[in-house]
């Protein structure tokens, strides 16, 4: 195996030079305002860490060659089979090193702004009836057990049960530090495979559920005109129809320009019912722009907002074979009962993992491609 060309993509001279051009902007504070300031030292960081990264790689690929020599010339056996484990401990560690300087390389770009944000969440039965139904619920409790575990808190917004026992829809707030980042690859279509406890000929149904999860949205973050809302209220009601609120508290907002609807029923009181639609309207508008804005860079990352991915059919529970896979990175966990109970983050960070390396790829190509059309 050949790293030579590792070098050359990597080079150490540009990235040294990158370098010198930062702190050469650090040594000049009265150019720059205090808030460029702070950009310049975090981008000097970050160049930082590439060029300890990029250094020690050429240092590695150089101790890779001396050893393919001493493979090429020596005769001692045991010389031999102690440089030959030596250069398989280099070519993995310089595998390793290699995905690390893709990472921060490419950070910049990677990088999401609402990463830290905590999330509205959005759980809605598709295809299946009531057994859809119960899936949603299941899930709801999957999301929200790990929210638990993540110390973060779980607020219900809106919820419509079925006389099934289960849920034709739950929104939530989950509040806490990097929800949005850990749970943004969740949206999209959720299907199960099980026996429903009414199928007496043990015959396996499938059913679909949608998960949307949004980057919560402050009103620093989208402004809303009151001219543009239309507000009603009206009596909560109950799975079934039936009304289990004598006075007028849920509320439901239209944002006339976009025809975004959005509901609140949770609590008895009609100003909380309100803030909470709010809330869910900000989110909604938000991630609009956020679509928009991504369209108009047409950006290359395989971002949840704005792509088709909500209407594609992420992963599979399937309960039979006690498995969980995940279509967009073609993995399979065999846990499907820990998982459904809330020990996900083995199951995200792997996915986060391999999205964000998919998304690398697809950068990296895009390079590749510009470079050979300019060449």
């Amino acid at each position: 195996m050949n790293f030579e060309h590792l070098k050359k993509k990597y080079d150490l001279k540009t990235i040294e030079e990158e370098k010198q051009s930062l702190e050469q902007q650090m040594m000049s504070p009265g150019d720059q305002s205090g808030e460029n300031i702070k950009k310049l030292a975090i981008e000097l960081n970050r160049k930082n860490k590439i060029y300890e990264a990029i250094s020690k790689l050429h240092n590695l690929i150089d101790a890779h060659e001396q050893t393919k020599e001493i493979l090429d010339n020596e005769k001692d056996e045991e010389l031999l089979e102690v440089a030959k484990a030596e250069k398989e401990k280099l070519e993995s560690e310089i595998q390793s090193l290699e995905e690390e300087i893709k990472g921060e390389i490419y950070s910049e770009l990677l990088d999401d702004p609402d990463d830290e944000k905590s999330i509205i969440l959005e759980i809605r039965a598709g295809a299946g009836g009531d057994e859809a139904s119960l899936f949603a619920g299941d899930l709801f409790r999957m999301y929200s057990q790990y929210a638990s575990s993540m110390g973060w808190n779980i607020e219900i917004i809106n919820s419509a049960a079925n006389e099934g026992g289960g849920s034709k829809e739950i929104i939530a707030r989950i509040a806490g530090k990097s929800a949005y980042k850990k749970l943004k690859h969740e949206s999209g279509v959720h299907r199960v495979q099980r026996i429903p406890t009414t199928e007496s000929s043990g015959r396996i149904h499938t059913s679909t559920v949608s998960v949307a999860v949004l980057p919560e949205a402050k009103d620093i973050d989208i402004q809303i005109n009151p001219e543009d809302l239309r507000i009603d209220v009206m009596r909560s009601s109950g799975a079934g129809g039936q009304s289990v609120n004598k006075i007028d508290s849920a509320v439901r907002i239209t944002h006339i320009p976009t025809e975004i609807v959005v509901s609140c029923q949770e609590t008895k009181y009609q100003q909380q019912n309100k803030e909470q639609a709010m809330a869910i309207l900000r989110s909604k508008l938000y991630e609009r722009e956020k679509a928009l804005e991504n369209e108009k860079r047409d950006s290359l990352r395989l971002s949840q907002i704005g792509s088709a991915m909500r209407a594609e059919k992420i992963r599979t529970y399937n309960y039979p074979q006690n498995r969980v896979t995940d279509h967009r990175i073609k993995e399979s966990w065999h846990n499907l009962d820990e998982i459904l109970n809330g020990n996900l983050e083995e199951m995200l960070d792997t996915i986060n993992q391999k999205i964000i390396n998919m998304q690398i790829e697809e950068l990296e190509k895009n390079e590749s491609n510009t470079d050979s059309r300019n060449s």
